[in-house]
């Protein structure tokens, strides 16, 4: 199975007055880099079976311009948001076949800490707008191989930007 973590792009300044960090949005710079993933991504070849958001709305502005990208829906789903871990995963996941892809589009330092928890420990640093992808060879663990991590930087090469 190949597990994408994508982290949301670029968002609106937490300092703002009145600040609300549910209702964050992408910034244009967060728009402009998850639509260059987005066409990095179909490059790639990534198709999701599934591509699941945190409620938060700078995870689903980002999951939505990939899902248009990608040709499939976006699934809103809280276990995704602060508090992402390798259960969720694990739950998210059930059911599908062992060659599906699955993507999760969240937060820091929780797709980090996940990633990590999956390839068996160290540090991986995702930068905004940038994404892991994590290969589960077994069905029967949750034990896998970090296999890309991309910054930003290379998905807008890919993309031609």
């Amino acid at each position: 199975m190949k597990l994408y973590f994508f982290r949301h792009g670029h968002a609106e300044d937490a300092q703002m007055p009145d600040f609300d960090d549910f209702t964050r949005a992408l910034t244009p710079k967060g728009i402009e880099r998850t639509e260059a993933a987005g066409k990095a991504l179909v490059k790639l070849g990534v198709q999701p079976a599934r591509l699941y958001s945190s409620p938060r709305a700078r995870s689903r502005q980002t999951a939505d311009i990939l899902a248009k990208s990608l040709g499939t829906e976006v699934i809103v789903r809280e276990e995704v948001g602060f508090g992402f871990h390798v259960p969720a995963v694990e739950g998210l996941i059930a059911g599908l076949d062992a060659d599906a892809e699955v993507m999760f589009v969240g937060h820091e330092p929780d797709l980090s800490a996940t990633v990590s928890a999956l390839i068996g420990g160290g540090d991986v640093v995702m930068k905004k707008g940038g994404m892991a992808r994590v290969d589960i060879p077994d069905d029967r663990s949750l034990q896998g191989a970090l296999v890309w991590l991309f910054a930003p930087r290379i998905f807008e090469a890919l993309a031609g930007k």
